[in-house]
């Protein structure tokens, strides 16, 4: 039991160290990977991790951004030699630059990765590096390697390095034990080399510039020049070199290959979102900062900050104004319009909100932030029951998103659904492994439920469910 507990905090770091080794020996993933660490043993030590990440990490609950993410992700994967592609994609609210990989198709990425890439194939290069940690199933391997060594020194190793990334505490990782820590090193950039080999190539196959990576990389070395004693966690124990900047430049130049895309409209405004999100003024003053960034340099990205600014301030006609204009030149584009009806919600013009947002879910039904938002709206305008099926019907697929059930139990508080509302509760805390709280919303909804058998079956089973995961956490 300690062995999978401590198996749970595996991720793979992703250092993104490119290596042009054409003679590097690929990995046979047969059957002897297998024997050790299956694929649902994977996954449900990734669901483990969730559990952990969910729990403690703070994460980014914006829909705008975590559809572009699943979107750019899932489309990568198409490309890449992933053959699982159920993926749960975690975004850390942290302004650091990190991602990772975690066994049973967990990927994270922290807002800060957007901060440091210059465009989207920048971005694509690091996501196909962690699509290629995954592929090549490198949490199996490195636990076939520690079980042909020593297993219990390379799960404490393991350990350290996951503290170090969750806690974002290098300190945590640079105290294991010296000699252990050069070995698991060694082995780590292996598996760095050929996620590099095979990121590289998905980024070709998908149809990104090939610079992509060694411009990602320039900007990794320059993170790390500027960060002088205090450099990020994973730069300070994967470090970027000049030689694997050229390196990457190098494999690039070689390439025959032209027309490959750098950028995205979408990539400048998801970027320009999290730019706002991250200055570190108050409101007043990030409409003052943002605008004259926007004065000396008019992108669209320094734009979509400036509304978003405006928008944080409660500057509605000024946002409006500006979206519009921006608006006139993208008329189409789906995250302008969401987010001109979030500043028409945030302004309480609640029907011009509804109409906006309508005329999305015309355009592309279903979509994920569009119906967040519209559930938002028919809150506002006391209309639950509808913001209740809207958000039932995201939870078909997507019933893994503990946000989307705190959302749920929210909207069916206020429409005085007390049985969903702990039901919805007891789902949320399930999730980010609470059973102690599970539990008791569950009972609560089962002591409200009066004579619904079929109800009353259905929280039985709940409960039963996690009666069953305490009794394992408890060793019973």
């Amino acid at each position: 039991m300690l062995i999978v507990r401590t198996l749970i905090l595996l991720l793979l770091v992703s250092p993104t160290i490119f290596s042009q080794e054409k003679d590097l020996n690929l990995p046979n993933l047969g059957d002897r990977v297998s024997g050790v660490v299956s694929l649902e043993q994977e996954r449900m030590i990734g669901q483990g991790f969730l559990e952990q990440v969910y729990a403690q990490a703070p994460l980014i609950n914006d829909p705008i951004i975590q559809e572009y993410t699943e979107l750019l992700i899932y489309r990568l994967s198409e490309t890449s030699q992933v053959r699982d592609r159920d993926f749960t994609i975690v975004l850390i609210d942290e302004k650091s630059l990190n991602a990772f990989a975690a066994p049973g198709g967990v990927i994270g990425v922290n807002g800060g990765l957007f901060l440091n890439a210059d465009n989207e194939a920048q971005l694509a290069s690091v996501l196909g590096h962690e699509l290629a940690h995954l592929s090549q199933r490198h949490f199996a391997r490195n636990v076939l390697r520690g079980r042909d060594t020593n297993l219990a020194s390379s799960l404490v190793m393991v350990s350290a390095i996951a503290l170090a990334i969750i806690s974002n505490n290098p300190s945590a990782f640079i105290a294991g034990p010296a000699a252990l820590a050069q070995q698991q090193l060694r082995y780590s950039r292996i598996f760095e080399r050929e996620a590099d080999r095979y990121g590289f190539n998905n980024l070709i196959a998908a149809g990104y510039d090939p610079a992509g990576m060694g411009e990602m990389f320039e900007n990794m070395a320059k993170i790390r020049k500027l960060a002088g004693d205090n450099p990020p966690e994973f730069l300070l124990t994967h470090p970027i070199t000049s030689s694997r900047v050229s390196d990457a430049f190098n494999a690039a130049d070689q390439i025959e290959f032209s027309g490959g895309k750098k950028n995205t409209i979408n990539f400048e405004f998801v970027k320009g979102r999290l730019k706002e999100r991250y200055a570190d003024y108050s409101p007043q003053t990030k409409v003052r900062f943002f605008e004259s960034l926007y004065a000396d340099n008019p992108t669209n990205e320094n734009k979509y900050s400036f509304i978003s600014a405006l928008q944080s301030n409660g500057q509605t006609e000024e946002a409006l104004k500006l979206i519009s204009e921006i608006l006139n030149k993208f008329p189409k584009n789906l995250i302008l319009n969401i987010t001109k009806s979030e500043i028409l919600l945030s302004g309480q013009r609640l029907d011009d909100a509804k109409q906006t947002i309508d005329e999305v879910l015309k355009i592309s039904p279903d979509n994920y932030p569009a119906s967040i938002l519209k559930s938002k709206i028919l809150s506002a305008k006391k209309e639950t029951i509808k913001a209740e099926e809207i958000l039932r019907d995201l939870l078909i697929s997507k019933n893994r998103n503990p946000s989307l059930w705190m959302q749920l139990s929210e909207v069916q508080r206020a429409g005085k659904n007390i049985v969903g509302y702990h039901l919805s509760r007891g789902e949320y805390f399930t999730l980010i492994g609470d059973f102690d709280n599970a539990l008791n919303q569950f009972q609560f909804a089962l002591s409200l439920s009066g004579n619904s058998f079929q109800t009353s079956e259905t929280i039985m089973t709940k409960i039963k469910f996690v009666q069953s995961r305490l009794a394992k956490r408890r060793g019973i």
